[in-house]
């Protein structure tokens, strides 16, 4: 009955699902006492002692396995009860030797006179061959003089003292009873214990003077090293000549041994090259060398092992046969060696670092590799030049991408080959790469991701002779204009741009830097009215206390982050936490290769600009925690910001955000008249309201117009430092545009007026203003009348006591505010 319970319990787990099965074994011990499981190779007689993470996967070597029950060292069945409840009376060696059914070495024993030993007193371990192991022994190798060669065989299976598998740490060695030859040990993380590369099946059978361990392999004498072993084999002759020293030496290596034939396979030409450089050569040899002891038994499943040269190899088996990286190339495996192991294969491993980058190339990547040869830029990558090649895979070559002109193409591919071998540990964010073509691309790094401009890094890295292999997924597209120009060329984002010139922040979107901003489109203001944009554009935010201002800027830089942050850098399946320059965090997903922010949908993603990267939103966004404080504004909002309910909290007043992130532009050329007694200050056009958050002494030229100028420039100012005069500009007239070219204070010499026009022209354009104490003074030309352009070349007034005008253009004023902030003089406006 109980062996049908067993044979009943074997076909069972053979249908159970992994985690099921893991489960019963669990519940098998339980209630079955002293029952060890094992696995058995199906339709063979190897069996495992194996941890229960090799339960579930049913298959050693790729061959099916059973779990079968076996009771567990020292137990015995009674009959008439579960499991194994009967401890086994405990015997000598010799005796023991019959309980495991090791009967053949029992047998030896006894004929080679060596059973009064292990009868007697003392403490021994016996490794005794399994009846299979004895029968599988080849009749070369078998002992013919029972009386001395078996005695010996015998011995060196024998340590003199008592040794467990717990005492067997992974690369001990102990000396046997025959000479003192060593016996070495390897236990591995799967279970498995190995003497000299001989698997121990079932272990720790305890005795009166000793232990008994049956192994599945009679054992071989170990006396020579990796490096003899080389020498003394002609047929491995060709590797011989390359091999390290250190192979002769104590350690624990295994080497996959190519034979001359392997040799004879090898490209004659890929040969002689990499024999001329001596680090090939040398990771060539150290990619065949394991710096840890992989013996054949004990390999039940594939496994990476790193290699002496850095990378690694797939270590595996099918059935009998080991095998490298999937291949079955081994000839002759376990070869055991004083320092290790040796397995001889029929191929040379050849590791990447011992090839040219382009010819790591993968299948995936075979249209990139073909469009270099057919463009005549693979002529360019020889062996003996360094590069890094950044290749995307064959999807990114689209029908539109194919059907380019050459030239194109070829302008686009040299975008993929930079000028030096780059390795991934030397990249950092906001790096610049140099490209065969003197293109610079951008770097950038994040949590899970290594990106270079538009396209992400794929895992996998290859370290060729010459340089690197980084794979991308798409295309490089490096960018050509910045934020702003790229929302100008779009046309969707008109209100988008006047909000940002209404708030002074338009430089952000010009001048150099790395930002990522989440530009809404003119859909986005749909639902506001023309008085609701008035409101913004002018009443909210212009002529109402500068508090305003604040609002719309916090509104505005919600949308601004630093840092340029593309879809394919976001981790997948959370949510990235952006912050931006208001202040509060910006929440982004990437999910399916689309990005959300705040929950809302981003339709188009990653337009790549040469200050960051623009993200395309038809909201506007708003801090979800961030309260309104007054009703207008609230009721504005609430048009505007659909996605979440905003809060209105009576008096909150936003937090004035200072503008350090934007950069003074437009220092102009400054002049010094004469040096011994002027003072010549820094000069800056633009929002003089932007310089009270830069700590700098600087002198400001100062703006009034009025009537409805269409362009104003100021090029450049020449200032003297005195409490004189000053005389700035004067323009009158109706123009529809006004350039003032230069504006000089000092006390020159001589003062020329060249040319001044009245009447009522449709441009007028002053070159240079002068001021001073002239000495002499020429009118060249007056000319009256209604021209149509009329151009002022130069002005000189005389000795006023203390004048200042600063710029008046008078015309047609329709009651409109200047969207900038200008120190107020005239108070009619």
């Amino acid at each position: 009955l109980l062996m049908v319970f067993f044979v009943n319990l074997s076909i069972l787990v053979a249908f159970l699902p992994p985690a099921t099965l893991v489960q019963f074994h669990i519940l098998t011990f339980l209630i079955l006492p002293n029952v060890c499981a094992l696995q058995q190779v199906t339709g063979t007689k190897k069996k495992y002692f194996s941890t229960c993470r090799n339960w579930y996967k049913r298959s050693i070597c790729g061959k099916n396995t059973v779990v079968v029950y076996e009771c567990c060292p020292g137990y015995m069945k009674l009959e008439g009860t579960k499991g194994c409840t009967a401890v086994a009376p405990i015997d000598h060696v010799y005796g023991t030797l019959g309980f495991v059914k090791a009967t053949t070495t029992q047998r030896y024993a006894e004929v080679s006179k060596l059973r009064k030993e292990i009868e007697g007193k003392g403490a021994f371990t016996l490794f005794a061959p399994s009846n299979d192991a004895w029968d599988e022994l080849d009749p070369v190798s078998k002992p013919n003089n029972v009386n001395i060669e078996l005695y010996n065989a015998l011995h060196y299976h024998m340590v003199n003292h008592r040794v467990l598998t717990k005492d067997m740490k992974n690369g001990m060695t102990v000396s046997s009873m025959y000479n003192e030859e060593g016996l070495h040990f390897n236990h591995y993380p799967n279970g498995v214990v190995t003497v000299n590369c001989v698997r121990i099946l079932n272990a720790n059978q305890l005795a009166t003077n000793g232990v008994v361990h049956v192994i599945d392999r009679v054992i071989k004498a170990v006396g020579n090293t990796i490096k003899d072993h080389l020498e003394l084999n002609e047929d491995l002759s060709s590797f011989t000549s390359n091999v390290m020293d250190k192979l002769g030496e104590p350690g624990q290596y295994t080497l996959f041994a190519p034979t001359n034939d392997a040799f004879d396979k090898m490209n004659p030409d890929y040969l002689e090259n990499i024999m001329e450089d001596p680090a090939v050569v040398k990771a060539l040899v150290n990619y065949h060398l394991l710096k840890s002891v992989q013996c054949a038994e004990a390999i039940m499943v594939g496994f990476m092992y790193e290699t002496a040269e850095g990378s690694s190899i797939e270590i595996g088996c099918d059935g009998d046969s080991l095998t490298v990286n999937g291949i079955k190339m081994v000839l002759k495996k376990d070869i055991v060696a004083t320092n290790g192991v040796i397995h001889l294969i029929d191929q040379m491993l050849i590791p990447d670092s011992a090839k040219e980058v382009k010819s790591l190339l993968e299948t995936s990547q075979s249209t990139f590799s073909s469009k270099l040869s057919e463009l005549g830029l693979a002529e360019s990558l020889g062996p003996k030049t360094e590069y890094t090649l950044l290749a995307p895979f064959n999807n990114a070559f689209t029908s539109e991408v194919m059907s380019m002109d050459t030239n194109t193409l070829r302008l686009i591919l040299e975008n993929h080959i930079l000028k030096t071998k780059m390795k991934l540990s030397e990249l950092y964010n906001e790096q610049t790469l140099e490209t065969i073509a003197g293109k610079l691309l951008r770097v950038f790094i994040y949590r899970t991701a290594v990106c270079i401009e538009n396209t992400c890094m794929v895992r996998g890295s290859k370290e060729g002779s010459n340089g690197m292999l980084h794979s991308v997924r798409s295309l490089i597209k490096p960018p050509e204009k910045t934020i702003y120009e790229l929302l100008i060329a779009d046309g969707r984002f008109k209100k988008f741009l006047s909000l940002m010139e209404t708030a002074g922040l338009y430089d952000l979107l010009k001048q150099e830097g790395s930002y990522t901003v989440f530009a809404p489109t003119d859909d986005a203001f749909v639902d506001l009215s023309k008085e609701d944009m008035a409101l913004m554009n002018y009443n909210s935010f212009i002529l109402t206390p500068t508090g305003d201002l604040t609002v719309l800027r916090n509104i505005l830089l919600y949308h601004f982050s630093n840092g340029t942050f593309i879809n394919g850098g976001l981790e997948g399946g959370v949510t990235n936490l952006l912050k931006t320059f208001q202040g509060k965090n910006l929440q982004v997903k990437s999910v399916d290769s689309s990005i959300h922010v705040n929950s809302v949908d981003v339709p188009h993603s990653d337009l790549m600009a040469t200050n960051g990267v623009i993200h395309i939103v038809k909201n506007v966004l708003y801090p979800g925690d961030l309260p309104v404080g007054r009703q207008d504004l609230l009721i504005l909002l609430r048009k505007l910001i659909k996605y979440i309910q905003i809060k209105f909290v009576s008096g909150f007043s936003y937090t004035e955000i200072p503008l350090t992130f934007i950069m003074i532009r437009n220092v102009t050329r400054v002049i010094s008249v004469e040096p011994s007694i002027t003072t010549v200050k820094r000069v800056i056009e633009g929002d003089p309201s932007l310089l009270k958050d830069i700590k700098t002494n600087f002198s400001i030229t100062t703006k009034i117009i009025k009537g409805d100028p269409t362009l104003t420039e100021v090029t450049r100012v020449i200032e003297r430092d005195s409490a004189a005069s000053k005389v700035t500009r004067v323009i009158k007239g109706n123009p529809t545009q006004t350039k003032v070219t230069r504006v000089i204070e000092g006390n020159p010499t001589q003062t020329k007026v060249t040319r001044v026009i009245e009447g009522n022209p449709t441009q007028t354009k002053v070159t240079r203003v002068i001021e001073g104490n002239p000495t002499q003074t020429k009118v060249t030309r007056v000319i009256e009348g209604n021209p149509t352009q009329t151009k002022v070349t130069r002005v000189i007034e005389g000795q006023p006591s203390i004048t200042k005008v600063t710029r008046v253009i008078d015309g047609n004023f329709h009651k409109k505010c200047l969207y900038h902030s200008f120190s107020i003089i005239d108070d009619q406006i």
